[in-house]
């Protein structure tokens, strides 16, 4: 896939616009952005591009690439109607990121600046990894992870699908995140965490059950 090949960014936040000033540094065209919430939306521009309906963007599929511009790993229903539609998602990877050779990246993720990920690490499909987070060597991550700016992930650890890391959070050496859980910012992680928790704190304890990611 060409970097120059226009892309199209999923989403009208802040943090879309933020996306887009990756992906352009990336290499990519942005040409537009993507709503699928108010089509009144379209009727204005977002970072000075045009916004497109999602139900009048089939018609660009076989142009152009899409990448998902949203924070929260709730994404993974915009990505499914994109892909419904027939869009086919890039891989960004900011120029002031370091990916070790021996990693991969599923389609969709997005790797901002100061981001890095150590050696034999797996990252899954549709993932954040915002500004400076890291990410240590044989680690898995799964689709739809977010790790926000400064959380760090260390060797031999494993997050699952749709798991969230918020700012500055620390998860050391061979733990599991489990599935939809969050890790709130700041939270030092020392043991497991299972599916579908909020932790917090120093050490980080379980304070919600029952959720479904963020």
């Amino acid at each position: 896939m060409s970097a120059r090949q226009p892309l199209l960014i999923l989403g009208t936040t802040a943090f879309s616009a933020e996306i887009g000033d990756v992906a352009a540094a990336a290499g990519y065209e942005v040409v537009g952005f993507i709503e699928n919430l108010s089509p009144e939306r379209c009727r204005e521009t977002h970072a000075g591009l045009p916004v497109h309906w999602i139900d009048d963007a089939a018609e660009l599929t076989a142009t152009h690439v899409a990448v998902c511009g949203i924070g929260t790993t709730r994404r993974s229903i915009f990505v499914d109607q994109a892909a419904e539609m027939g869009f086919t998602f890039a891989t960004v990877v900011h120029p002031a990121a370091y990916i070790s050779p021996t990693t991969t990246l599923g389609e969709g993720t997005i790797v901002s600046a100061g981001a890095a990920v150590a050696a034999y690490t797996t990252i899954g499909r549709h993932v954040m990894l915002n500004r400076g987070c890291l990410v240590g060597h044989h680690t898995q991550i799964g689709d739809y992870c977010s790790l926000q700016a400064g959380a760090n992930v260390a060797g031999s650890c494993s997050v699952g699908e749709a798991a969230f890391i918020a700012m500055g959070a620390i998860v050391v050496d061979h733990l599991s995140v489990g599935s939809h859980s969050v890790v709130g910012a700041g939270a030092v992680v020392v043991r497991d965490v299972p599916d579908n928790v909020q932790v917090v704190g120093i050490p980080a304890r379980v304070v919600r059950e029952g959720i479904e990611g963020r």
